[in-house]
């Protein structure tokens, strides 16, 4: 039987002028953007509509990402499309959770609004790196970085590019390394902090103690979650979990192989960019997806599903 999910790109993804068109044309997501600006105390309209400095700072860039993604998901649901599951690729994954009915969307934007600063401002700058590596198996990778101590694996993206995560000194360490082992290239990534690393792991723990004060509903459809490639049923679950993401790797192609083999056959990627795609097609270049990014997008999808 064939399955539909929703997927959610994470940080990075995100363009001046995001939403903009879906704030205008749809009262449902014009009224998340005003409830969240409200509720954050920043006008989300510039900071997401209009070029700014901002944008790509963590503390701006999660929450701008979820409202917008979650903004698109209303209209997404109003015009009949439904998942079967969800996932999202580590920030993406509260948009995921959101879109499965675990979390408000105000309580998910407020979370993530935290989560950013508390990733930001937990390794001062310039003390923690990423690097990107291309074509080469992820089993080389780890073996060759294995005794390189505060350097980790961040992202399993899919088959030929892994990202790797630490202190700086420990990242070109490591880089070096991966060059004369055999990687085709690698990328020093431009980001502000050593996401997905234990350097974060205070940072997970201070998200904990936010996630304390908020309500989780029972799921509607199971999301798939970064920390173990799984699905996820019980909500009681997500909390651990959320917690766990800010410094484990996320495992992105464990997660689209797990939902393929569930039976899911056909994608909807909500938000700005097309990287999700990217990923998925080295990963099965037979699944089909679809983009949701601008309002044009919308009628297409109607008619390719319903």
């Amino acid at each position: 039987m064939s399955k539909l999910a929703f997927i959610y790109p994470g940080q990075g993804a995100q363009t001046a002028g995001m939403g903009a068109d879906f704030y205008e044309k749809s009262a449902s997501a014009r009224a998340l953007y005003d409830a969240a600006s409200e509720a954050l105390s920043l006008d989300l309209k510039e900071l997401c509509f209009v070029p700014n400095e901002k944008l790509d700072l963590t503390e701006y860039t999660q929450a701008a990402m979820v409202t917008t993604c979650l903004a698109i998901t209303r209209v997404l649901k109003e015009r009949g499309i439904e998942p079967d599951m969800t996932a999202g690729l580590s920030l993406g994954e509260y948009c995921a959770i959101a879109a499965a009915g675990g979390m408000e969307e105000l309580d998910a934007i407020r979370l993530v609004r935290k989560r950013g600063i508390l990733m930001q401002n937990t390794v001062p700058a310039g003390e923690g790196a990423m690097c990107a590596v291309i074509a080469m198996a992820a089993e080389d990778i780890e073996r060759i970085i294995s005794d390189i101590e505060d350097v980790s694996v961040a992202n399993y993206n899919c088959p030929g590019q892994i990202v790797i995560t630490g202190k700086t000194k420990a990242v070109e360490e490591a880089e070096q390394r991966l060059k004369e082992g055999g990687a085709k290239r690698t990328v020093m990534l431009n980001v502000s902090g050593p996401f997905h690393s234990k350097m974060l792991v205070s940072a997970g723990e201070q998200l904990a103690e936010e996630m304390e004060h908020l309500v989780f509903s029972p799921l509607r459809v199971p999301y798939v979650t970064n920390v173990t490639a799984e699905t996820v049923n019980d909500i009681e679950k997500t909390k651990g979990l959320l917690a766990e993401q800010v410094s484990a790797p996320v495992r992105w192609q464990q997660s689209m192989e797990h939902m393929i083999a569930e039976g899911v056959d056909t994608f909807v990627e909500i938000g700005p960019g097309k990287t999700l795609d990217g990923f998925l097609r080295k990963i099965d270049k037979d699944k089909r997806v679809l983009h949701a990014s601008v309002w044009e997008d919308v009628d297409k999808i109607v008619e390719a599903l319903l």
